[in-house]
């Protein structure tokens, strides 16, 4: 390859690198101004708990958005591209519902969980479409830096989306913080303009090329992406449990509110830059295995800490501190490496609809694992829960490396062998 192939080659991947972090940003400016920004303005507001309890439904097209992910694979909905077509319209309604939002009374719940409800089946949709676009175009060797540009693209969502959104609340009041949060919503827009789509994939997807149909039954005829599927149950299986409760028992162990505002909300978006950026290291030094039961082992022993502590085997406060910084360190580190493995077995027929299926299954298990933790706090204590998780997590390193190490064959070679067979 010559200098010059090689100067268009970086030129075409700082291209993508930039339009996969503006295209998450895009969607995760509305998602966490819904996720982290409206509860406490709500309260603050005078709305029920159990009002605000409500808004935690709007998780649900996030863990479902595996059911309609065909449709983003198989339908050309606007003739501007096959995955920008589903992304500007999706973007738009969101941006929409958001300068809706703004004049409408914040005690008025129902008017807004409906326009919230809105905003997360938009953005639900247009993730879909996002991250098939950066399944096709990430090479093996760009998975790594893509996956974190993503995770780089997630923790300023957080910053924008729920950190500068509270603080303007507070100090400007909400009709003139949600109009610029509208406004802020477009801008990642333009990275769309760099967006370079597939002409044979177009062509599959308004009929002119005869291609698999995509669907959630070819996922499970591959074995290899079964076997990425189990990973993704057994390895998130632990975390919901003690991320739920972290809060709790910094509270219950006299940690301030400001301590923990910080540790939970300022320290994440800390995590989300530096983490992403440890990961794609990680990644290229150990490889996308190694590097998940790395990050598996690290993160049992981040619940080891939480452990003694609650049975008192320590009483320094640093050391939960510690584990609770670690611990977000490690999952935005973990997010880089997971969605890297996704994308590995993901079809270019239906990209999707593949790394949405697998997406969603590690999000399922750990929102389980979220709704469970309060009740087990509850009847066992903090002490009992941390051990349960500690062993649970030493448990998913254990299967997760015997399932990774396992080598299946890949649809290909079934399909040679069976050839050979009939021959």
């Amino acid at each position: 390859m010559t200098g010059a192939e090689n100067s268009r080659r970086d030129k075409s991947r700082i291209r993508l690198y930039v339009t996969l972090a503006g295209l998450y940003l895009a969607q995760g400016i509305p998602t966490y101004l819904i996720a982290a920004a409206l509860p406490p303005v709500l309260r603050e507001q005078g709305v029920s708990r159990t009002d605000i309890g409500i808004f935690s439904l709007l998780m649900l097209p996030l863990v479902v958005k595996f059911a309609w992910a065909p449709l983003v694979d198989r339908i050309r909905l606007l003739p501007i591209g096959h995955r920008r077509g589903w992304i500007v319209p999706m973007q738009l309604v969101s941006s929409a519902a958001i300068l809706a939002m703004a004049f409408i009374e914040p005690v008025n719940v129902t008017a807004l969980f409906i326009i919230c409800m809105i905003i997360s089946v938009s953005m639900s949709t247009q993730d879909i479409a996002t991250d098939g676009y950066a399944t096709r175009k990430l090479e093996a060797a760009d998975r790594s830096v893509g996956n974190a540009c993503q995770g780089g693209a997630v923790a300023f969502g957080v910053v924008i989306g729920g950190s500068l959104s509270l603080f303007l609340f507070e100090t400007w009041g909400w009709q003139p913080t949600l109009l610029l949060v509208a406004v802020l919503t477009l801008v990642p827009l333009a990275v769309t303009l760099l967006m370079e789509e597939d002409e044979a994939e177009d062509q599959s997807a308004s009929g002119q090329v005869q291609r698999p149909r995509p669907s959630i039954k070819a996922f499970f005829r591959r074995p290899e992406a079964v076997q990425i599927l189990i990973v993704a149950l057994v390895f998130r299986a632990s975390e919901g449990l003690v991320k739920a409760m972290e809060g709790p028992y910094l509270v219950d162990a006299k940690l301030p509110l400001s301590w923990i505002g910080y540790l939970s909300g300022g320290s994440a978006a800390t995590a989300g830059l530096i983490g992403s950026v440890a990961a794609v290291g990680l990644i290229r030094w150990q490889g996308t295995t190694a590097a998940l039961i790395t990050l598996g082992v690290l993160r049992t022993l981040c619940f080891l800490m939480f452990t003694t502590h609650a049975i008192g085997l320590s009483d320094s406060i640093y050391t939960v501190m510690g584990a609770a910084g670690f611990q977000t360190f490690i999952r935005y580190m973990e997010i880089v490496v997971l969605y890297s493995l996704f994308m590995s077995v993901s079809s270019r027929e239906q990209p999707g609809t593949d790394f949405t299926l697998l997406a969603c299954a590690q999000l399922v298990v750990y929102l389980i694992g979220t709704s469970v933790s309060g009740v087990l706090a509850d009847r066992l204590g903090y002490g009992t829960l941390f051990v349960v998780s500690t062993s649970l997590s030493a448990l998913a390193v254990l299967l997760t490396a015997l399932l990774l190490y396992r080598k299946l064959p890949s649809r290909k070679q079934a399909v040679r062998k069976f050839e050979e067979a009939r021959s």
